[in-house]
């Protein structure tokens, strides 16, 4: 995020009855920035009115290549179900005729987000006649695309959820949006409390068009099915969440492989509001796929085969995962292990303690303001125990069950 422009506030100061200062030239800076926020504002409403007349009239004339971006953009989100846009200005240089701006666009699909999605953009602006139009309009840093900038997008309501693709058919956004119907009341039967209970899932065309949308290297994702973006913590509405699919991984899945993907990512979007910067990852992942196998029946060595295989090999782990163990990008065995301990060491906690002492504990942990000291916090108050009797216990289950 940019840094807010300071803008000082123009007014006549009364100096004495009958006398008042003279009049200041008004501010460029602040003439720029308002003429720049009607102009954002206009095409805000121009999205939610379904005006593209409208829309493009915000576009700069001469800005050709834009205007056709922005009339391709402007059909591939009919289908989207909007229920707010706005544009938050953070900085607005300007120099002559032009402006640079980083803003937020901030977004809510109705019926399903309590709390907008927002995203950076660096727009430019160029002032024509005393107006001002956009000439440029990009993901700002740290931003990755947004769907509707990559095709049309199609949507499919299911009852739980809505699904929105581009570059998929139909067929296949209703089986997706079938096993996301599952998926919520599974989720919501493992974690008591209040959440949505639905999720916005995103499916792109391909790999590549994953990764556009979440700003980073595509490769990072090659053998991840899904992953679920949005903030952790914080006070308030909790911001909202999407399920982006990976439609290659995620296809080669059977489906019984894809009820637990869908599970996974559905849980993270339930403990939402409860994982904070104190949550360690083998604690939020291990939760989540806790969650996904626990009504499966699948036995230990089918849901932890590379644990099983280090045990072994006589490899057995010495201690829980770092957060460093579960990168996309790391070693796809050692990230696989990560999992899988994560898994082992909530699979123990809902054993030995039972699955309320599980979720209390989770919540316990992301209650706290920082990382330091939240396990053992946690495990002292609802768990009676430490958090090196906690792995003492997990590395023997792991031996037990993987041996």
């Amino acid at each position: 995020m940019g840094r807010r422009a300071v803008l000082p506030l123009l007014a006549g100061a009364l100096l004495a009855p009958g006398c008042t200062a003279p009049a200041r030239a008004p501010d460029r800076a602040a003439t720029a920035t308002d003429g720049i926020r009607r102009t954002l504002d206009r095409r805000a409403a121009a999205v939610l009115d379904r005006d593209e007349a409208a829309y493009l009239a915000a576009v700069d004339p001469a800005a050709h290549a834009l205007r056709a971006t922005a009339r391709a953009e402007f059909g591939n989100l009919a289908e989207v179900p909007l229920g707010s846009w706005a544009y938050h200005l953070t900085e607005v240089r300007r120099s002559g005729a032009r402006a640079t701006v980083r803003a937020e666009l901030r977004h809510r699909l109705a019926g399903h987000d309590s709390a907008p999605v927002t995203a950076p953009r660096a727009l430019e602006l160029t002032e024509r006649a005393g107006r001002w139009y956009v000439s440029a309009d990009r993901p700002g840093d740290g931003g990755g695309a947004q769907l509707w900038e990559q095709g049309a997008v199609r949507a499919v309501h299911g009852a739980r959820g809505l699904v929105l693709g581009v570059g998929q058919d139909r067929a296949r956004l209703r089986e997706i949006a079938a096993v996301a119907d599952r998926a919520v009341p599974a989720v919501d039967a493992a974690w008591p409390g209040r959440w949505a209970r639905r999720v916005v899932l995103l499916v792109p065309e391909d790999l590549t068009a994953m990764g556009g949308l979440l700003g980073a290297p595509a490769a990072g994702y090659r053998g991840i099915a899904a992953v679920t973006t949005g903030e952790t913590g914080g006070a308030g509405a909790s911001p909202a969440d999407r399920i982006v699919v990976n439609p290659e991984a995620y296809g080669e899945l059977g489906a019984h492989g894809r009820e637990i993907v869908l599970t996974h990512e559905t849980t993270h979007v339930a403990t939402r509001k409860a994982t904070s910067a104190a949550t360690p990852s083998w604690l939020s992942e291990g939760f989540a796929d806790w969650v996904a196998y626990r009504t499966t029946g699948l036995t230990a060595g089918r849901i932890a085969p590379e644990l099983r295989r280090a045990v072994r090999r006589g490899d057995a782990p010495a201690a829980l995962p770092s957060d460093e163990d579960f990168a996309f990008a790391g070693d796809a065995d050692r990230l696989a292990r990560a999992y899988e301990s994560g898994w082992l060491a909530c699979d123990l906690i809902a054993a030995q303690w039972g699955a309320e002492k599980l979720t209390a504990f989770y919540r316990a942990v992301g209650d706290r303001p920082g990382r330091e000291g939240a396990v053992k916090k946690a495990a002292h108050d609802v768990l009676a125990t430490t958090p090196e009797r906690l792995t003492e216990l997990w590395r023997d289950r792991v031996r037990r069950r993987l041996g």
